[in-house]
């Protein structure tokens, strides 16, 4: 008996003796895994860290003024000028700035109303000089100091041709002047701006890309995500764009029942005059989803297709989808007309007559609006570009 309770008490310490054993072994096991992963949260902390360091870094190395895109077109302050208007005092302004400061504000008290919105300025902004200021460099008669300034305010106002650095300095300019934050957003060989509105959020405005394809409002107040399908940019140095309130989709789509509905209406703006065509934007009632947003490529191919088997292939249609609220999608059509070019001048009716008459009585032959080479608007939008763009 006292050798079997012997024997049960050595099993048992054996037994107590691999369990502790099996015990450490775990522990350690455990302990080895926990430092490892210690490690590795160390490193994920340390590796964000380095990441918000350069994206500070890159907040506070991102030059704007002074910049030169495509090494060239330099980004100028205009602080001066907009502070002097907000003030009501220029005289500490260059005879060049007080010129540029009174242009501006001639401009902003035909374009601007008492009680309009943050969003109200700057659509009227957009829409003048969308009207007003022509893509390119130079005119056929050089204008007084607007000779290579096509990219500085001072210059677009005299000459009414702008380069893009040219639209996006005198766009912010404009905005400073009402009281609204801009930046200018750039890449090596392109600029256009970030605007704040009065729902904190910021918003990409391109008016020379509309411009130059013809495309009212396409690019008028994108997010991040609709600007990024034609933009480039350093998105850490400047504030994320992810509003949706005011983006041009949104405050002016009109509701259809499905793609197909689409049709009658662009149908409907081609056949207005070209100085009254819009951007469209449809709402749907059907509830598209993503994987549905390709079947609008159909719509704008027989589009297409259709204006030039009738007749009209100097005009060209192109769409985008743009985020709604609640989820929505909303599709944007864009009629551009490459029949004629905007040279950011105009001639009245009467004004393009007596042009005609003079040279029809020394040469005898006739020449034709296109020939002129700048557009020919009716008389009573005389007084001026600044008339001639207000809508």
């Amino acid at each position: 008996m006292h050798q079997r309770m012997k024997a049960m008490k050595k099993r048992t310490i054996v037994i107590l003796g691999i369990a502790l054993a099996a015990s450490i072994a775990v522990s350690a096991a455990s302990l080895g895994y926990n430092v490892r992963q210690s490690a590795r949260v160390n490193r994920f902390i340390t590796n964000q860290l380095k990441r918000q360091a350069k994206e500070e870094e890159k907040k506070s190395n991102y030059q704007e003024d002074g910049y030169k895109v495509s090494d060239q077109y330099e980004i100028r302050s205009t602080k001066d000028i907009s502070d002097a208007y907000k003030s009501g005092d220029d005289s500490k302004l260059s005879d060049t700035d007080k010129e540029t400061l009174k242009t501006a504000s001639d401009i902003l008290k035909k374009i601007i109303r008492d009680g309009d919105s943050d969003y109200q300025k700057e659509l009227a902004v957009y829409e003048w000089m969308f009207e007003n200021i022509g893509q390119g460099q130079s005119t056929v008669v050089t204008l007084p100091a607007a000779s290579g300034s096509d990219f500085t305010p001072q210059g677009v106002l005299v000459s009414k041709q702008a380069v893009c650095v040219g639209y996006a300095t005198t766009f912010r300019m404009f905005m400073q002047m009402l009281g609204m934050d801009c930046h200018i957003v750039h890449n090596d060989y392109h600029s256009w701006d970030l605007v704040k509105l009065d729902d904190g959020n910021w918003y990409h405005v391109d008016i020379y890309t509309d411009v130059s394809g013809k495309s009212e409002f396409q690019n008028f107040n994108m997010t991040d995500a609709t600007a990024k399908t034609g933009h480039d940019w350093d998105t850490a140095a400047l504030p994320a764009a992810d509003g949706i309130r005011y983006t041009y989709a949104v405050q002016n789509n009109q509701q259809v029942k499905d793609l197909t509905s689409v049709i009658a209406r662009v149908k409907k703006e081609i056949d207005k005059k070209a100085a009254d065509r819009k951007s469209l934007y449809f709402s749907f009632e059907k509830r598209y989803k993503a994987d549905d947003l390709g079947k609008a490529d159909a719509v704008v191919n027989g589009l297409n297709a259709a204006l030039q088997n009738s007749g009209l292939s100097e005009l060209n249609i192109s769409g985008a989808w743009y985020n709604g609220e609640n989820d929505s999608y909303i599709l944007g059509i864009f009629i551009s007309d490459y029949s004629s070019q905007n040279t950011g001048t105009q001639l009245t009716k009467k004004e393009k007559e007596k042009l005609s008459e003079a040279i029809m009585k020394a040469f005898g032959v006739e020449v034709s609006d296109d020939q002129f080479g700048i557009s020919v608007t009716d008389d009573q939008q005389t007084g001026g570009t600044v008339d001639a763009a207000t809508k």
